[in-house]
């Protein structure tokens, strides 16, 4: 078989960044409204529960979805190294899809009792797995495609781009169509017409993604050498160490999106925001956080991975609990200015190295299986564990109680993220085709 050694045009980088980014939008989308929907519509709907008892199992389920990532990491990592980091995508977004469609079309309580958690808890799984491939693999397929440029942590970071896309056309499309009904109508059936255009737009995204290439860097290693026959089970055999001190930086993430999305949106209506103002809140922060991770990314090139990580670890920790002192005088500009320094700031500028600094880790033979794994088992103790304590607190202390409490345990996660970070070296320059 012939090897090519020619170095990726900007259009074909482009190309593979533009396909990888819209997949990623599509699940980002999908999987953000669900973040919205489980705080504010689920608890009612399908659980026969008092009060805060039914948020907090609504957003236990959302939890749930989280924590199973690593399964789905470890399913199309293995795809993704054997067969293509490209055919892992394209499966990856075909069980979103029909789990999203799924999800949307969920009976209630009311009509077939308890099946109804039951089934939402099912298709919440599926599309966590499907979820759980996205980041590293498609980390894996930009970053390598772009292997030879001296802004891969730019292309990487298009991977990223999707997180703040996906959140102003989730809350952009809450608000729009909030307006358009009543708030009985929109609990009643609105909520579900976000699932199903996300199952319709996962179609375009598909289409797309079948249509580009796969990375140069694992075209060439596939035929110069022969592929792992069980690459994610052999990446924890060689570098568990590696998967585990990598997986604390993204710990420190998904404390930061528990906090400032999920229940930073639950706070704000607590505290007093009325209507739609939390959701033009976080609609803002999300347009400071793409702009924060395009200068995050670029600098990541400029400097290094780890002092942009740095940077967003310390102001994490900083800000934890300020947050809820700008939220609660109620006023509009100093929550929003809270949202775009804890939210804007902290995910957007460090995620400007995060896909650079996963892929960097790992060697071709199993990255995307490594960055995968260390990835998303952050989310069993860190995405995922977080809402489930955080919502039996929210139970026990009332919303405004708990905040001293998950604030101090994001302060823990910065606290790891750091230690991690010090502790890993840097890969700016590293060389992928090996």
């Amino acid at each position: 078989m012939s090897v090519t050694t020619t170095t990726p045009s900007t259009a074909q980088i482009y190309k593979v960044a533009l396909a990888s980014i819209i997949g990623s939008v599509i699940e980002q989308y999908d999987f953000l409204i669900t973040g919205i929907i489980a705080a504010t519509v689920w608890g009612g709907i399908f659980f026969k529960l008092p009060g805060l008892a039914a948020v907090a199992a609504a957003i236990g389920v959302y939890g749930l979805g989280i924590i199973i990532r690593p399964v789905g990491a470890f399913i199309f990592g293995h795809i993704a190294d054997r067969y293509g980091r490209k055919d892992a995508m394209v499966y990856a977004l075909v069980l979103m899809g029909l789990s999203t469609l799924a999800i949307g079309v969920t009976p209630t309580y009311d009509s077939v009792g308890v099946a109804a958690p039951i089934l939402l808890i099912f298709f919440r799984l599926c599309q966590g797995i499907s979820f759980g491939a996205e980041f590293g693999t498609a980390s894996t397929w930009v970053v390598e495609q772009a292997a030879r440029s001296k802004y891969r942590a730019f292309w990487g970071a298009w991977v990223g781009f999707a997180i703040p896309i996906g959140l102003l056309l989730g809350f952009g499309s809450v608000i729009f169509v909030k307006s358009l009904m009543t708030p009985e109508h929109f609990t009643a059936w609105g909520w579900r017409i976000f699932f199903i255009v996300g199952f319709l737009v996962a179609i375009v995204g598909l289409v797309i993604r079948t249509r580009t290439m796969d990375s140069f860097v694992f075209e060439q290693h596939r035929a110069q050498t022969e592929v792992l026959k069980y690459p994610a089970a052999e990446v924890w055999r060689v570098m568990p160490w590696t998967i585990l001190r990598t997986s604390l930086v993204n710990a420190m993430f998904g404390g930061a999106f528990f906090l400032y999305f999920v229940f930073g949106t639950s706070y704000m209506k607590a505290a007093g925001f009325a209507g739609n103002d939390p959701e033009y809140i976080g609609l803002i922060a999300a347009g400071f956080m793409l702009a924060f991770m395009i200068v995050g990314s670029l600098l990541a090139d400029h400097l290094n991975r780890r002092t942009i990580l740095l940077i967003a670890a310390v102001v994490l920790f900083l800000f934890a609990l300020p947050y809820f002192y700008f939220v609660n005088t109620g006023s509009f500009l100093y929550a929003t200015i809270a949202e775009v320094i804890g939210f804007g700031f902290v995910f957007g500028f460090g995620y400007g190295a995060i896909p650079t600094f996963y892929t960097e880790n790992f060697p071709t033979r199993f990255r995307a299986s490594g960055a995968s794994a260390g990835y998303q088992i952050a989310q069993v103790y860190g995405g995922g564990l977080i809402p489930i304590i955080a919502g039996q607190i929210l139970a026990r202390s009332g919303v405004k109680g708990a905040y001293p409490y998950i604030g101090g345990l994001i302060m823990c996660y910065a606290v790891a993220a750091m230690i991690a970070i010090l502790r890993t070296p840097e890969t700016k320059g590293a060389d992928l085709e090996k």
